[in-house]
């Protein structure tokens, strides 16, 4: 379904491409961490997830604890909602380093996600997995491992040491958390219609590597399919969850806006990244291509519980 907004600050849905939507502009009505503007019958959106949710690094900190930014996807569709009306009530409470356990415990001095649904909630998006297989320290090792063998595949070796893949385990027993997950946002909020937003490309799709990212050449095809599997098993759970769940590609839109392109035409950061961004993170561009993924979803008509 294709939804136009004839203002100056407006989003223009249409079919996936890899062109990013524009941003709301700064005189549109902004949202804080919890924001209740309801004009009349307008529906609670929560946002859940960690910090390719919260907006990690961009500017317009909400949050510091949490890395929770106005740049982030979330904040851009609860923008759209203000200029699309009617407005929604909108509950940030994505968090960066949040794992699955998060959405059930307290992370810090934050209460677990959980505690932000409602019966009344209308709407939710959640981006949660890649920190229970561990993406950032993942990275870390792979960084320190390839001086070893640069031609190589020093670190898809060290997690397959012992005839088993160590990531596609960890992405095997994260999907069994996010079933249970996506099990208690329908419990909590029976009536929302609730979109798992995937992760977007952080390496190229082709596989092949690049010297600007510290990698062995052959871990890139190693590291591009660990981020396929997580999605894939985020996609499989949001199908299980049956009627008023949909799953929000992320991953295509961006292929060819990964962290070894460009700058100026890079979605994903690098291991070195910009100002006010983070190293593997989406940028403002990249956080504005998932909002656009997420909006399709929740404007694409499906049949509620």
């Amino acid at each position: 379904m294709a939804v136009v907004v004839t203002s100056a600050a407006a989003f223009t849905l249409s079919a996936p491409t890899a062109t990013p939507i524009s941003t709301v502009s700064a005189s549109t009505s902004t949202f804080a961490e919890t924001s209740v503007v309801s004009t009349g019958g307008g529906s609670p959106y929560v946002a859940l997830g960690d910090s390719y949710a919260s907006g990690a690094g961009l500017g317009g900190v909400k949050d510091a604890e949490c890395d929770r930014t106005s740049g982030s996807y979330p904040s851009l569709i609860a923008r759209f909602f203000a200029v699309a009306g009617p407005r929604h009530a909108f509950k940030d409470v994505t968090c960066s380093g949040a794992t699955t356990r998060d959405f059930w415990n307290a992370r810090g001095s934050k209460s677990p996600q959980i505690d932000a649904l409602t019966a009344d909630t209308r709407l939710v998006t959640l981006t949660l997995g890649g920190n229970d297989v561990g993406f950032s320290s993942v990275l870390a090792t792979c960084a320190r491992l390839a001086p070893s063998d640069r031609d190589g595949s020093p670190c898809e070796r060290y997690f397959t040491a012992d005839g088993k893949d160590v990531l596609e385990e960890r992405v095997t027993a994260m999907e069994g958390r996010v079933h249970d997950v996506l099990a208690d946002i329908r419990r909590r909020s029976p009536h929302a219609k609730v979109i798992v937003v995937g992760y977007p490309a952080l390496f190229p799709d082709d596989g092949v590597a690049c010297p600007e990212v510290p990698f062995a050449k052959g871990d890139f095809a190693y590291l591009r399919d660990t981020t396929k599997k997580a999605n894939r098993a985020l996609a499989r759970q949001a199908m299980a969850a049956g009627a008023g769940t949909s799953f929000a590609d992320t991953y295509t839109p961006t292929i060819g806006h990964d962290m070894c392109q460009p700058r100026d035409e890079r979605w994903i950061e690098s291991l070195s990244p910009a100002v006010n961004t983070t190293a593997a993170h989406p940028n403002s561009l990249g956080q504005s291509v998932m909002a656009g993924s997420a909006l399709r979803q929740i404007y694409k008509p499906f049949r509620m519980p």
